[in-house]
């Protein structure tokens, strides 16, 4: 049973009992991972690192590379 399928079950049940539905999957998808993105910057800077990572820098020096200047924080 995929998650689709466990979905409409547990719709279909939760109609039958009056409760309300649950989230359709997918939903909290993205909180999910801003939730992890958040908690890992979080961490690097407990560690002592700085909170950006090696994408940021890489957009910083390409953007630097193409005339453009980091916005300053």
């Amino acid at each position: 049973m995929d998650a689709l399928q466990q979905h409409l079950f547990d719709s279909y049940r939760a109609a039958r009992r009056g409760e309300p539905a649950p989230p359709a999957p997918g939903t909290h998808d993205l909180a999910v991972l801003r939730e992890l993105r958040d908690h890992r910057r979080f961490a690097r800077v407990l560690a002592g690192r700085p909170a950006t990572g090696p994408l940021h820098a890489a957009r910083t020096r390409l953007l630097t590379r193409l005339g453009f200047r980091p916005a300053r924080p």
